[in-house]
């Protein structure tokens, strides 16, 4: 299955239509209820879909969770969480052999009530189009991911291989998030060293030692500053973010300039200054590509 960030690419899903999703939540949780009343009344009164549900404790069981992904349409994050908890709704549907039809037939239900409120809301034109282009295409994503998950179930029914491809890509998928979990725990306590690092800087301005701590608190303050942009750029990433090269090829460039203030400060060899310098000429030139092209990409 293709990731959640490609899929919402492919809709030309964006930030603007997750704020105006978000905008969105109030009014639609106070319609909630009107929305999954039609809901109810179209599967109770259809035959085909009305048989899933002769258990009472199960209809109250589906109904309650339907309302929660209702509401979760206008929560605003829309990120992996959200794409594996659409995955177990195609399995759950799968496991229960629930025809895919009766979900696109509900997705579709929900649709025409959703740009009904809308259209009672009093809006601006514009506005209110904006916002029914949003909610369609969160709902076709939705419909999407579910549907894929019903065929990829079902390959895995009939398939063995598939069986043994879908287990390996799980197991990677779970090493992968352990990596970057460690990766995490690595950046914060490089955090706390690089703190501890900037702690003794300022020990030195308190001893009277100006020009030293000045300049070791300085080049401490921008190591510090490069890793707090490392962890958001992994944060951002694991919410389905772009990775950002560029920061890293910073952490290089400030590296380099923390150690052309020190060997400053120690009157290295001139030789040495100047090939930090060109260092820093050559990794600021490669910073400086790095970042247009991330720039152009956005």
């Amino acid at each position: 299955m293709r990731s959640f960030k490609e899929i919402k690419h492919d809709y030309r899903f964006t930030a603007e239509d997750e704020q105006r999703l978000a905008g969105m939540r109030s009014l639609m949780e106070e319609h909630a209820d009107e929305v999954m009343s039609t809901l109810s009344l179209w599967i109770m009164g259809t035959a085909g879909a009305a048989k899933y549900f002769v258990d009472e404790s199960r209809k109250k069981h589906v109904f309650g969770a339907q309302k929660e992904w209702f509401l979760e349409l206008f929560s605003g994050a829309y990120d992996n969480r959200h794409y594996e908890k659409l995955i177990r709704i195609g399995s759950v549907h799968v496991k229960f052999n629930v025809d895919a039809h009766y979900m696109s037939r509900a997705v579709n239900i929900v649709r025409n009530a959703c740009t009904g409120i809308l259209q009672r809301s009093e809006e601006a034109k514009e506005e209110y189009t904006n916002k029914v282009i949003s909610l369609g295409k969160l709902l076709d994503i939705s419909l999407d991911v579910i549907t894929t998950s019903y065929i990829e179930e079902e390959i895995k029914t009939y398939s063995p291989v598939y069986k043994v491809r879908s287990a390996l890509i799980t197991f990677s998928e779970g090493f992968s998030q352990t990596m970057n979990l460690v990766l995490i725990l690595a950046l914060i306590g490089l955090t706390l060293g690089v703190l501890g690092l900037f702690v003794k800087d300022v020990g030195l301005l308190l001893q009277g030692d100006l020009t030293n701590g000045i300049i070791s608190a300085l080049g401490s303050l921008l190591l510090l500053w490069v890793i707090i942009e490392l962890m958001n750029t992994e944060i951002s990433h694991l919410k389905g973010g772009k990775f950002h090269i560029s920061v890293f090829v910073g952490v290089a460039l400030v590296t380099i300039i923390r150690e052309t203030m020190i060997a400053t400060l120690k009157h290295e060899k001139p030789d040495v200054i100047y090939y930090l310098i060109a260092a820093i000429l050559v990794v600021g030139f490669v910073y400086w590509l790095v970042a247009r092209t991330e720039e152009k990409g956005r």
